[in-house]
């Protein structure tokens, strides 16, 4: 694989995980619920309006 084909690879594999998360955070809008994350091994969990 080239270098080209890898950075477009790349960035292929970047904009699908961009889109997912936004359509991730949508659902969870008209949900009113909270999402989950990690920072520094805790686990913390915001609202998905505070998105």
């Amino acid at each position: 694989m080239s270098e080209l084909e890898s950075r477009e690879l790349r960035e292929s594999i970047l904009n699908g995980l961009n889109a997912s998360f936004q359509k991730l955070v949508q659902e969870k809008k008209k949900a009113n619920t909270c999402l989950a994350f990690a920072k520094k091994g805790k686990v913390v969990k915001v609202k998905a309006t505070e998105i």
